[in-house]
């Protein structure tokens, strides 16, 4: 398979405990396990199967992803911001393969 790759959108600043929405992709194909090949063998399955965002640190959302969820998966989720920092993003696949990206944001 290629190269996943991560793409997410934060603000750059955000007011004193302001709730930002935070929007993530990952480019990947997403393979279910339930096809067959040419051959009529079953593709293995593939799939980013856990998201995790942390914040300084801490954890910020998480949620484990199923089979039936699309190629190329997309996220929005809200956070509230009570100072300066790093999000940190990653996306584990089933290969044992990890994407992370982070994100600064400055308080004002």
């Amino acid at each position: 398979m290629a190269k996943s790759k991560p793409r997410v959108k934060v603000p750059k600043s955000a007011d004193k405990d302001e709730v930002i929405t935070i929007k993530t992709l990952i480019s990947h194909k997403m393979e279910s396990g339930q096809r067959k090949d040419k051959e009529g063998n079953p593709i293995p399955r593939q799939i980013i199967n856990k998201f995790t965002c942390e914040f300084n640190g801490k954890p910020v959302f998480s949620c484990d992803l199923e089979p039936a969820i699309s190629a190329n998966p997309y996220l929005e989720f809200s956070a509230r911001v009570p100072e300066s920092g790093v999000f940190t993003f990653t996306w584990v696949d089933d290969d044992g393969s990890v994407y992370s990206k982070e994100s600064k944001i400055k308080v004002n």
